[in-house]
């Protein structure tokens, strides 16, 4: 089972896409406080299409609280300040995926924590025909 954990997420349709994912695919999402809105949001409800009764979602008050619970699994960073593509790795069961707040990605103080340097730095997943630009947040996750 794959782990996905959203760093302060700020949009409530994108988190409810991704709980209805990690339902599909018996994945656990983690969710890192602070949110850029309430978890009872009709707009989270309606994106998630209720799949968040349907799966595994864990709630941590600090990034430091999602990395102790998480400390046995191999962690990617996935972020545009990566010097690796994320084909450049073989996937394993139990692999965590990091991921920043949609408008601002992971801060610096996060890329450059004593959790995150002992993790796999990747590449977000870049268009074909702009190597400058990236996909949003919430079809990265999926491509992932």
């Amino acid at each position: 089972m794959f782990s996905i954990a959203l760093f302060e997420p700020e949009i409530p349709p994108n988190t409810g896409n991704i709980i209805r994912l990690c339902a599909n695919t018996d994945s656990r999402l983690h969710l890192i406080k602070p949110y850029g809105f309430d978890l009872s949001s009709k707009n989270l409800r309606r994106a998630g299409l209720d799949y968040i009764d349907l799966s595994n979602v864990v709630e941590h008050d600090s990034i430091s609280d999602c990395f102790t619970t998480l400390y046995k699994t191999r962690f990617f960073a996935v972020t545009t300040k990566a010097s690796s593509l994320y084909t450049n790795f073989s996937y394993q069961k139990n692999d965590s995926f990091i991921f920043g707040p949609e408008t601002r990605g992971l801060p610096h103080e996060i890329l450059n924590s004593d959790e995150i340097l002992r993790c796999e730095k990747i590449f977000f997943i870049q268009l074909t025909h702009n190597p400058f630009k990236s996909y949003s947040v919430n079809r990265g996750r999926t491509i992932l």
